[in-house]
């Protein structure tokens, strides 16, 4: 089935299986990999099931003597039928299943006998710079099957199939794994890339006093970039531990190519930490200016209260009414009062200015 990722959440014929895509890869990296259906990928387990040695010699026997092609099946888990097909044809670990069930996305990559389950997050097919747009990936690999399985369309695993069908034919499983985590690495710098045009679009405003609700912008990059880091964190470290004891059958060119994977990783976290850094700072000026702004609009109010604080008081002391107001018989009492005020207004204005040159 040879469909793109993106479009591939329409639900799905029962012979399937949830089956997004399959391909078979040889090791003869002359050899372009082919595409296969559900069904002939559970003809093609059943026979080289049939074919695997005894479990006491399975290790030593797999270790000498690889399989000279694997599978890459890639499922949709919204499909009912993809789980149960892989308990009754991939001979999955229970890890698998029940990394599947615990609904726990923190990356991982554990090794199980000789297979490695990882769990694994990216981004989703329609990426919107949303912290909810990231999802799981969960992988499970030997030397003779790569099995994938999400419930959302993934960046990263479209990419691979890209490339897979325009050539691009890993000659190992663990080639395979090193292939999507590098396309992962690599999506997820345009991520940062992306992030990285927005910071900047942002600060030009921000310097120029154009900006409008930028915290409110900084904040969702923030938390995307946090929710980034927190659920990609523990995969470089994870895979460096078990590559210290890496299954039998990974030889030593797809271990260093995996350390290397894990190392672009390592760079990308710190990339997205210097970021974060850098949006925090934006942040705290943004606050600056607001409290700035804040700090002039309560001076201006409480100027124009000052000013104005002469005249009221005046006012109501002369709209008393009663005897004995001043200057209620002088024919120059109107401006009399006015000078007054004036003048008082010019006493109050001078303090006010001369207070604050003196606070700045």
């Amino acid at each position: 089935m040879d469909v793109s990722d993106a479009l591939s959440d329409r639900p799905l014929a029962a012979p399937d299986a949830g089956l997004i895509c399959g391909w078979r890869f040889f090791q003869d990296s002359s050899e372009p990999a082919q595409p296969v259906t559900a069904d002939e990928a559970a003809a093609w387990l059943a026979a080289h099931g049939e074919e695997e040695p005894e479990a006491d010699t399975k290790l030593e026997t797999e270790s000498e003597a690889p399989s000279k092609e694997f599978l890459w099946l890639h499922f949709n888990l919204s499909n009912a039928l993809s789980q149960r097909w892989l308990e009754r044809h991939a001979a999955l670990p229970d890890t698998f299943f029940e990394a599947l069930q615990e609904g726990l996305t923190s990356t991982r990559i554990e090794r199980a006998d000789d297979w490695l389950v990882a769990v694994l997050n990216d981004v989703n097919f329609e990426f919107n710079f949303e912290s909810a747009d990231l999802a799981t990936l969960w992988i499970g690999v030997n030397d003779r099957l790569v099995v994938s399985a999400r419930s959302k369309p993934l960046r990263s695993v479209d990419q691979l199939r890209a490339a897979v069908r325009s050539g691009d034919s890993p000659a190992t499983t663990a080639e395979l794994l090193e292939h999507l985590m590098r396309t992962q690495a690599d999506v997820l710098v345009k991520v940062v890339r992306e992030t990285t045009v927005k910071v900047d679009r942002i600060e030009d405003a921000i310097l120029a006093r154009r900006f409008d609700h930028p915290r409110a912008q900084l904040g969702k990059l923030r938390r995307l970039l946090v929710r980034l880091q927190r659920l990609l964190a523990p995969e470089p470290s994870a895979l460096f531990r078990l590559l210290q004891h890496p299954p039998l059958w990974m030889s030593e060119d797809d271990r260093q190519g995996l350390a290397a994977a894990s190392e672009e990783f390592s760079l990308m976290l710190r990339d997205m930490q210097t970021l974060q850094e850098r949006i925090k700072f934006l942040q705290e000026e943004v606050a600056a200016a607001v409290n700035e702004d804040n700090s002039k609009s309560l001076f201006v109010l409480t100027v124009v209260t000052v000013l104005a604080l002469p005249i009221n008081i005046l006012a109501g002391l002369f709209g008393m009414n009663v005897g004995g107001i001043p200057l209620a018989q002088d024919e120059h009492g109107f401006w009399i009062v006015v000078f007054i005020v004036f003048a008082f207004t010019v006493i109050a204005a001078w303090l006010a200015f001369r207070r604050h040159r003196s606070d700045d």
